[in-house]
């Protein structure tokens, strides 16, 4: 092996040396350089002394003079994370649709500033070159197709074809921001762990994430419950397992069974990864109106109809896309969610039970409800018909992971029953006379029913409840056996 200084000059050897080492003094350079000249055995080494230490041996490898790590001491630059992906895309956007706003009204005013002769020879120009520039239009949508096919996926469990422009890691690190921000939103109105409903939520999370340990995405994440203190009827699980379930949901459900449902619910939207699929489907129509945003502000002779027409875009954007997309989606999640409470034990036939329960709280609430079109979650009624369509096959998959048998009767049946039993009871009641006051009417049952039948259709979800049921769903799936992944 040669040596790698071998034939540069004395004062060049130096020069490159102190460029190497920064800080270090050399001590000698005579005795291995005339060695290597010669051809003699280089036992030694370049002794290189930084300033006010000891020597230390610089190491000898092929094309690199290094010291020793313990020799000195080097800084380096901090480490720079990249952004994630979907929040540059979220800050990118708005800025895309100003650049359209721009750029379109800069066309209109250059066209309305254009005497009549020129634009009369652009027309011409355009003309002449119509197969060009059709050919390049087409050449342009080949390309977004091409580009559009190269990021079809398959959606897991159900093994849907969707598109998906933001891959899963993406929204791995999108989600740590998102949960870091809710945490510092609701750090004063999150329950302790040592809180009845902490553990009995935590508990139901815990078990379904076991119990569906078959499917990678589920097995993949670390589950972690918050209960924040609100009497707001929501829950959400973020893509890296954060599940935040405020009280007003637990206050809406009646037992265990319809808590399981409701969990499964939001945790499918983790694991099927909703959430990057809905930003991609969003990502890829705000880039293709943006051709149609910029053609609105060109062609609008002024800035109010341009105004307008973006309006009504933005509204048939959401209309035909967005919204029926995101049903699309919360309809899944419906779906394979069933499928990860039958997994677990749970009762299935409570699903619908709790949607006609959600459905007689909006009616009690006075609240104008939106119709499905314009929402960006099916109707109750919907959610219910389709609840009931999947029960039978939850059935057979939680036979088939050997669950105890349920008890005979259904809850629906129940459900329903005191529901006529109720509407009889309004109906038969004496009306009020003309001279008292008058309670609101909501349909000729009046709004006694639906309160009576929320006091009769089951106990509210209480810590002493989800704390024996819990414990009762465990026992029950730690016999079965846990079936192969679902398809």
């Amino acid at each position: 092996m040669m040596f790698p200084l071998r034939g540069l000059p004395l004062f060049h050897l130096t020069r490159h040396l102190q460029v190497v080492s920064h800080s270090f003094h050399i001590r000698s350079l005579q005795a291995p350089l005339r060695h290597a000249r010669h051809g003699a055995p280089r036992a030694g080494g370049l002794v290189l002394v930084p300033h006010g230490t000891a020597g230390t041996l610089l190491t000898k490898t092929p094309g690199l003079l290094r010291p020793p790590l313990c020799g000195a001491q080097f800084r380096t630059s901090a480490r720079v994370e990249a952004l994630p992906a979907p929040l540059i895309w979220l800050v990118l956007k708005p800025v895309q649709k100003l650049m359209a706003i721009i750029l379109g009204r800069s066309l209109r005013k250059w066209w309305v500033g254009l005497p009549d002769d020129r634009r009369q020879l652009f027309r011409q120009w355009v003309w002449r070159r119509r197969w060009r520039l059709a050919a390049a239009a087409g050449a342009a949508a080949a390309i977004t197709a091409l580009l559009l096919l190269t990021h079809l996926d398959q959606s897991p469990v159900t093994g849907r074809t969707r598109l998906l422009v933001f891959n899963r890691q993406n929204y791995m690190e999108l989600a740590a921001f998102t949960s870091e921000a809710y945490m510092e939103e609701f750090g004063e109105l999150l329950l302790p762990e040592s809180d009845a409903r902490h553990q009995a939520v935590e508990r139901v999370v815990q078990h379904l994430a076991r119990r569906n340990q078959d499917l990678p995405e589920m097995a993949d994440v670390d589950w972690s419950v918050h209960v924040v203190q609100s009497d707001n009827t929501n829950a959400f699980v973020l893509p890296n397992g954060k599940v935040f379930m405020f009280t007003g949901m637990l206050e809406a459900v009646a037992d265990v069974h319809q808590l399981t449902i409701v969990l499964g619910h939001e945790m499918a939207h983790a694991l099927l990864g909703h959430a990057a699929e809905q930003a991609s489907l969003s990502h890829v129509v705000d880039l293709l109106s943006v051709v149609l945003l910029t053609a609105i502000w060109a062609v609008c002779p002024r800035d109010s109809l341009a105004l307008l027409g973006q309006w009504a875009q933005d509204k048939l954007t959401q209309l035909m896309f967005n919204r029926p997309y995101s049903r699309k989606l919360e309809a899944e999640a419906d779906e394979v969610g069933l499928q990860l409470a039958a997994k677990a034990c749970a009762d299935v036939r409570a699903g619908p039970v709790f949607w006609q329960q959600m459905e007689i709280r909006e009616q009690l609430s006075g609240e104008p409800s939106l119709p499905e079109w314009l929402s960006t979650h099916p109707s109750h009624k919907n959610r219910v018909a389709q609840l009931d369509r999947l029960v039978p096959q939850a059935l057979e998959l939680r036979e088939h992971c050997v669950c105890p048998a349920l008890p005979p009767t259904d809850p629906r049946a129940v459900f329903s029953k005191s529901v006529r039993v109720l509407l009889d009871e309004a109906k038969a009641a004496p009306q009020p006379s003309s001279g008292g006051a008058r309670r609101p009417q909501h349909g000729p049952a009046g709004v006694v029913a639906p309160a009576a039948l929320l006091a009769q259709s089951g106990p509210p979800f209480s810590p002493r409840l989800s704390r024996g049921d819990s414990k009762a769903l465990e026992g029950a799936g730690a016999a079965a056996v846990p079936p192969e992944r679902t398809q």
